[in-house]
């Protein structure tokens, strides 16, 4: 392993990472200045020092290594593949692609040649992601590695530290790997083994994912280091593994993970469909906090327009005409709108704009997830009966009647119906569900430009400029 000092300078990180071939040494975005004036609620203020702080001054106690991790949450929710919305976020992106979202934005070619299913490896908005994600996997690394190499804190700081970056590192692999296929997997720090990294393959690389969540698993308690539940605990891990699991068709492993997760006392189905989205529920597994008290959630603040033409996004009338009449979701988590007698639908899951926000954090991970997990491991073990209660609770939760016995096949299709109706423009389940159960080319009904080889996204062009070992590229493109 590389012994040189890691230098945490915000200025130099993509630069020299990505293009600069001579340098020596990794420089890292700094939880210092602007990352701490953006950091998540809870972070403990720290004077800031001049420029630079070298790694082992990061990690010589705790206050400043919970400042290095908190940057890094930070950077997941103003803009990353877990971002709650946006032009440059897994959900937004994946919910146009997979025709949940239009697109009214024009002004910006690659997010409209996503929208149409036409991109190329030339895009910018998809070159962005990705640049993005590995930003944030070596932000991680460095954290996972300063906490490995400290002699200052103590034993439970460096456990729960290093837990934490390889959960939040994890997770950028596994969308990363959802929408490439076959991509670069690091836990290292060196940029002379990082520069030439060549793909791992998929299959591969979620073995990886499996063990590094087991580790994190391990290292994690169940209980919240912060009562809001702004930082993920043991029980985030055990849900991205049973992701995992899903995709591995390990349905077993996932089904044992969920039940755990519904038997901690930490959570509680929540019955009331106006609470859903609501910080204070006892649901929620994992939520991250806007920049300041009474911000806008980046959902609130980006699907929202009235008294004018649509600038952004609104949902497809393929998505709003899968709901019954009598669906409470339609009526609450979707708003009308109107312009020069044209309407749309948007999605209106968080309500509070910015100043007037008291109670709306974004949520990432929440207990009905769980159930469809759940769910979905006991249907492919031919277990429908078992599966029913957990995709019937969210259906009644919204005013429909519960499902009875139904063959394993019409399962699956109540469940990815009824998780569409569940999880619309939340983080892209909709593409990833139909990706991991083999059926994206359902698009072609709704995606006039849909293909089959479009179920993975090109690699950057400019990556594979500066890296030949990451060629060939994606088939089609």
């Amino acid at each position: 392993m590389n012994t040189e000092t890691v230098i945490w300078n915000p200025e130099t990180l993509n630069q020299k990472i990505r293009h600069n071939i001579q340098m020596k040494k990794i420089y890292f975005l700094s939880f210092l200045g602007a990352l701490l004036l953006t950091s998540c609620e809870a972070l403990v203020e720290v004077d800031n020092p001049t420029n630079q702080l070298g790694t082992s001054q990061v990690f010589e106690d705790a206050q400043t290594a919970n400042a290095a991790l908190a940057g890094l949450c930070a950077g997941l929710r103003d803009q990353s593949l877990v971002s709650g919305a946006g032009y440059y976020t897994a959900g937004t992106l994946a919910a146009s692609y997979a025709g949940d979202l239009d697109c009214y934005n024009n002004d910006q070619n690659g997010i409209m040649d996503i929208y149409l299913n036409q991109q190329q490896q030339t895009n910018t908005v998809i070159a962005n992601l990705w640049n993005t994600a590995y930003t944030q996997v070596y932000y991680a690394n460095a954290i996972i590695r300063g906490a490995e190499n400290s002699t200052a804190l103590s034993a439970g700081d460096r456990t729960r530290l290093k837990g934490e970056a390889l959960l939040v590192r994890s997770l950028l692999y596994f969308y990363l790997q959802h929408f490439f296929g076959d991509i670069p997997y690091t836990a290292s720090t060196d940029y002379g083994h990082n520069r030439d990294l060549s793909k791992t393959g998929a299959k591969a690389l979620l073995e990886l994912l499996e063990i590094d969540l087991k580790e994190a698993v391990s290292l994690l308690e169940d209980n919240y280091r912060d009562a809001q539940r702004i930082y993920p605990n043991r029980k985030v891990a055990e849900l991205v593994l049973a992701k995992v699991y899903l995709s591995q068709q390990k349905y077993q492993q996932a089904e044992q993970l969920a039940l755990g997760i519904l038997q901690s006392p930490l959570y509680h189905f929540q019955p009331d469909l106006n609470e859903v989205f609501h910080k204070t529920g006892s649901h929620i597994l994992w939520q991250l906090s806007p920049q300041n008290s009474g911000d806008a959630t980046k959902e609130a603040s980006f699907y929202y327009f009235s008294g004018a033409a649509p600038h952004a996004y609104t949902l497809t009338p393929d998505l709003v005409s899968c709901f019954a009449d009598g669906d409470l979701r339609k009526q609450s988590w979707m708003a009308l709108a109107s312009f020069n007698g044209d309407s749309w639908y948007r999605p209106n899951k968080y309500k509070n704009l910015s100043g007037t926000n008291t109670n709306e954090y974004s949520v990432v991970f929440r207990l009905e997830e769980v159930y469809f997990i759940l769910a979905e491991a006991l249907a492919k073990q031919n277990r429908t009966g078992e599966a029913l209660p957990y995709l019937n609770a969210t259906r009644e939760r919204a005013g429909l009647t519960a499902l009875n016995s139904l063959s394993t096949e019409d399962f699956m299709n109540e469940l990815l119906a009824e998780k569409r109706r569940e999880f619309f423009t939340e983080f892209g389940h909709r593409f990833f569900d139909l990706k991991r159960l083999g059926r994206l080319d359902e698009l072609k009904t709704v995606k006039p430009n849909w293909e089959s080889f479009k179920s993975l996204w090109p690699l950057p062009q400019k990556e594979l400029l500066l890296n030949t070992s990451l060629y060939p590229q994606n088939p089609g493109y």
